[in-house]
């Protein structure tokens, strides 16, 4: 049994609107597992552009998983968009040099620290992702969801600020998904299994619990 090769940087014969992600990547801050695809309508490479204010100085990383899904128009606000909210003004005076250069001695702008996506998480259309949120394993972000907190394992979520709308499966089903982890299974195992993943959690269930 051959399974595609996640090093291919277009899995799809004769289609380049998808490609598996982690091989058009240049930013060694943006750490990608393998075989998650990104489907753009235009040009694959826009997937680094829609990674927005991601400053080296910063530092801060966007983390994803394996088997993801993203489609296209999906944004990822990092910690270089961030303002002083609790201050006397929101304005980043230091950046404009000059006599303002100083406006920001002994003082930080705010960070949320790194976004993390986790495996088996499906991102649709022109979901925004803000900066420092975690996204569960197996998590669904609805088509133009605006996603400020973090969403639980195999939950779905929408709207602006997205919310939860449902698990997708019982907390029980949830915790075993969560502890067999197939995404780390060897290649040629999932492989094997293409069937069951691809079936009810209880059938999966029938051969690994």
């Amino acid at each position: 049994m051959q399974a595609p090769n996640p090093d291919n940087l277009f899995p799809i014969e004769g289609y380049e609107k998808l490609c598996f992600l982690k091989n058009i990547i240049k930013n060694p801050n943006i750490v990608v597992g393998d075989f998650t695809y990104y489907d753009d309508f235009e040009d694959v490479n826009n997937f680094e552009k829609n990674v927005k204010y991601h400053f080296d100085f910063i530092g801060d990383k966007l983390i994803i998983g394996k088997f993801c899904m993203i489609a296209s128009g999906v944004s990822f606000i990092m910690n270089g968009g961030n303002h002083l909210t609790e201050a006397t003004s929101a304005y980043p005076f230091a950046i404009f040099g000059r006599n303002w250069k100083n406006a920001m001695d002994g003082k930080t702008y705010p960070t949320k620290g790194d976004t993390i996506v986790g495996n088996d998480v499906w991102i649709g259309h022109n979901a925004t992702i803000m900066p420092g949120v975690t996204i569960g394993d197996g998590a669904i972000i609805a088509s133009n969801s605006v996603v400020t907190k973090n969403v639980e394992p195999y939950t779905i979520v929408g709207g602006n600020p997205a919310k939860p709308i449902r698990k997708r499966f019982e907390e029980n089903t949830i915790e075993k998904l969560l502890h067999l982890k197939w995404w780390d299974w060897e290649l040629s195992k999932i492989t094997e299994n293409v069937q069951l993943l691809t079936s009810s959690p209880q059938e999966f269930f029938s051969k690994y619990i």
